[in-house]
């Protein structure tokens, strides 16, 4: 069983592909999209004496595979074509790429049934992604995807899980259930196709040579007398006395080491002496001083040699004045290999640094231009309001306006209802007032 962790900090982007929506393989739910990141895979550890989960188990095995070390010659499209008649079934697919392997990237894949995954798996894990070339498809189930902006909580494993260690050639998984793992005699591993493309006999991490029962040879003559052997890159070749194969590598590399694979001494060729005279006895592995025999008659009072019968205590001050010599020597190169790693470090953290603050930057700037589109989205609807609200402010004023003429209009009727009113009733009381005057007149 494998759970998967994805250190980015991106965002899934979309991928134009052609291969989705072609007759052959129609998909139109499915959106490729890429992501840049670092990916840990992560394989569960045997629990006591209970046997290893394999892809045999129904619980191993998901809808949700993992397809690593794609080369980069295989475009998407080229890889959704590699996949064929399955594209129909994917629900989803991510491309996975790191900037560090700009040669091969990863795909993880959705799949919409358990069917479906096992039937991709059976007929792609161990395919060759092209007749004419070496690359094979390696797949894994993951059983979780785990997305974190932190480097140091994707690279811990979750509980009784172990991370894969990565070949040093390919920087991909070592495991032996997809593809074979050969371990040197120094304890480096590396996949067998990568390791046999490696032509020398030593390792390609630590530089030491395979077989230590052979004698040392020159790479470049195959004389085994007076080998130098370089303390850089591990070059083998004859002294200056033979055929010079060793100076000669200084001369065009300016590896300015070399050790005597007799004497064992480290020979200086920028200073053109040997580094230290101090050397550990073969015989009881004590510090001893070695001397060269001097072929002057004379006294000579350049040369280190001294008669045997030397004072002790005058050999002793010699042995501690070499030593000091040499421990001096240790210290400057020491500080000079420590000055080089702490700038190493300053680079790399300025440059992480300056990578975290372009994210940063890149982040606010997207916010801030979402935040301004709004702000001008909402300016706009604000505008629309007052200019609804003006008009409907002038229509109320107007139907108020109307409201009073009308108003008006009605209290002038009526007033003039009033008085016809009052003219009627004068018309009428006047020829009252004549019938009564007459019948009164009659009565007389």
């Amino acid at each position: 069983m494998f759970a998967l962790k994805i250190h980015t900090v991106d965002f899934p982007q979309p991928l134009h592909t052609t291969i989705t929506s072609a007759a052959a393989y129609p998909n139109d739910d499915l959106k490729p999209a890429q992501l840049m990141g670092v990916a840990h895979l992560f394989r569960q550890l045997p629990s006591g004496s209970a046997p290893a989960i394999t892809v045999a188990s129904i619980s191993a095995r998901t809808t949700l595979v993992y397809v690593v070390a794609v080369p980069n010659y295989m475009s998407a499209d080229d890889f959704l074509l590699f996949c064929g008649n399955h594209v129909p079934r994917f629900k989803e697919i991510i491309f996975l790429r790191n900037d560090g392997m700009e040669d091969r990237y990863s795909v993880l894949i959705k799949l919409e049934d358990q069917l479906a995954a096992d039937g991709f798996y059976c007929i792609y894990n161990g395919k060759r992604f092209k007749p004419s070339e070496v690359e094979v498809c390696h797949i894994y189930f993951a059983q979780s995807v785990d997305y974190s902006e932190s480097e140091d909580m994707a690279s811990v494993p979750p509980p009784d899980y172990t991370e894969l260690p990565s070949c040093p050639v390919c920087l991909e998984r070592l495991d032996p259930d997809t593809s074979g793992i050969q371990s040197t005699l120094c304890d480096h591993s590396f996949h067998c196709s990568c390791i046999s493309k490696w032509t020398y006999l030593s390792c390609l991490v630590c530089r030491l040579c395979q077989q230590q029962d052979a004698k040392p040879a020159c790479v470049v003559c195959g004389t085994s007398k007076d080998p130098w052997s370089c303390l850089i890159c591990g070059f083998v070749g004859c002294g200056r006395y033979e055929k010079g194969h060793a100076s000669g590598h200084w001369s065009d590399n300016h590896h300015r080491f070399s050790l005597d694979l007799e004497k064992l001494q480290i020979w200086d060729y920028v200073g053109d002496r040997y580094v230290h005279r101090l050397n550990q006895s073969k015989l009881d592995g004590k510090s001893v001083v070695l001397y060269s025999q001097c072929c002057s008659v004379k006294e000579c009072g350049t040369c280190e040699y001294a008669d045997e019968g030397l004072d002790g205590a005058l050999l002793n001050s010699k042995i501690e004045g070499i030593l000091d010599e040499y421990n001096c020597l240790l210290a400057s190169e020491l500080d000079k290999q420590r000055q080089h790693y702490e700038s190493l470090l300053a680079e790399g953290k300025s440059g992480k640094e300056s990578s975290m603050s372009k994210v940063v930057e890149k982040a606010i700037f997207s916010k801030t231009h979402d935040l301004e589109y709004k702000l001008e989205k909402f300016a706009e609807e604000k505008k629309a309001v007052a200019d609804r609200n003006q008009e409907l402010m002038k229509k109320q004023e107007l139907l108020q306006n109307k409201f009073k003429e009308i108003e008006e209009r009605g209290r002038l009727l009526l007033k003039l209802k009033d008085e016809q009113i009052m003219d009627l009733q004068e018309q009428v009381h006047v020829p009252e007032l004549c019938i009564t005057v007459s019948e009164l007149l009659r009565i007389r």
